[in-house]
């Protein structure tokens, strides 16, 4: 059985190798470890073997974990509800899953009580599966207006999608690039708090495909950590 360390190695290499393909460096793709289900130890090992930032599904695992992991970037990637923001406001360094403009409000109301501006990813559901979250395509200008508009506290560094499941990744190919349509027609926009960096895409079973359409944030857990104990999962 390979390591967290040699598993984030061999990660990186097909990362790079991902983004050399796409006419791209692999420095500019982000490697955030999902730890969803993952002790404080098998973290603490990831960070020693150079990750740098990691992301959390729930706000509770983020609570219980926090004061007890290394030094790293956070970041909240699951479905996260509005009355659960409070907790992690001052925690995690972005928020890649804002679907709906409530939710927006309620990060702009809770980080203008830290006097902080969050960074946040719109996330995306270009294939309208009713079984994830996102807001649809159609519906993206008009959120990043309402945001811009008023919600001062926050700051929108691009989108995120979730791709459906597929046993062939090229099979959820466009799905990523309708994101990245997306990603490149707002990206423009100039505006204080628009600043477009981050295209969250891609996991552990589709990533090297997401990184081909455009993605430069890939979130990766079962292929660094092995697969999930869902009965440690709070």
């Amino acid at each position: 059985m390979q390591t967290i360390k040699e598993n984030i190695a061999k990660i990186n290499d097909l990362k790079a190798a991902a983004a050399e393909r796409a006419g791209r460096s692999g420095d500019e793709v982000l490697l955030v470890g999902v730890t969803k289900t993952r002790t404080v130890e098998e973290i603490n090992e990831g960070i020693d073997a150079g990750l740098t930032d990691i992301g959390e599904n729930k706000v509770q695992e983020i609570m219980d974990k926090y004061d007890f992991v290394k030094p790293v970037r956070w970041h909240m990637i699951g479905h996260l509800q509005t009355n659960k923001v409070k907790y992690i406001i001052d925690k995690v360094s972005m928020i890649h899953s804002v679907d709906s403009y409530k939710l927006a409000e309620e990060i702009n109301k809770r980080a203008g009580q830290h006097g902080i501006v969050m960074d946040i990813l719109i996330q995306v559901n270009s294939a309208q599966e009713e079984s994830k979250f996102g807001i649809s395509t159609d519906e993206t200008e008009e959120m990043i207006r309402r945001i811009l508009e008023n919600c001062p506290n926050i700051r929108i560094r691009g989108l995120m999608c979730i791709a459906p499941f597929a046993e062939d990744p090229d099979d959820v190919r466009i799905y990523f690039a309708e994101v990245k349509k997306l990603y490149d027609q707002y990206g423009t926009i100039e505006h204080e708090r628009l600043d477009f960096k981050y295209l969250s895409m891609g996991m552990s079973h589709d990533f090297e495909v997401a990184i081909s359409e455009g993605s430069n944030l890939i979130r990766v857990g079962t292929a660094i950590f092995g697969e999930r104990d869902y009965s440690k999962q709070k």
